[in-house]
């Protein structure tokens, strides 16, 4: 059976509710099997065994969450010229702006040769006070139905063939 694997890390919850609707779009419209995982629990194996990829990732500090960083970091060099070609999408979490988190991820699935095949969004919470930043999340339905098709899309994409 064909998996699509959803990574992701999450401190204040928000990009957990971004990959959450992105596996919920996902799993409604296709046969193909959605993993939803954690980046501290993701290795090598897991990205082998699946036939394309979301990475999702909050922005800290003008970079992608230092767990994220960590299983890429854990994961690179073990996967180089083993999964190319591969498609993925990526989501970002930011209090304001996410550009640069955004680019992290789409440099480092460059090096790895897999196929972007839909636009980043990037979900702004608008978080700019340390109260805020640290504050539970709360994504809007609009948000979310936006990383619901980013799902919906790869997945439908991997089970018909055309990624």
């Amino acid at each position: 059976m064909q998996t699509l694997l959803i990574i992701y890390y999450s401190y204040t919850g928000g990009t957990q509710q971004i990959a959450e609707a992105a596996a919920r779009a996902a799993e409604g419209g296709s046969a193909i099997r959605i993993v939803l995982k954690p980046a501290q629990d993701c290795e090598p194996a897991d990205l082998l065994g699946a036939e394309g990829y979301i990475f999702a990732t909050p922005e800290n500090l003008a970079a992608i969450a230092g767990v994220m960083k960590a299983f890429f970091d854990r994961c690179y060099y073990p996967l180089l010229e083993q999964i190319e070609g591969r498609p993925y999408a990526a989501m970002i979490c930011a209090g304001s702006d996410g550009e640069n988190a955004k680019q992290q991820v789409e440099r480092i699935a460059k090096g790895w040769r897999l196929k972007k095949v839909i636009d980043t969004p990037i979900i702004c919470t608008n978080a700019q006070t340390p109260e805020a930043i640290l504050a539970p999340k709360t994504i809007g339905p609009t948000d979310l139905a936006r990383c619901g098709e980013v799902g919906a899309t790869l997945a439908a994409g991997i089970e018909m063939g055309i990624f």
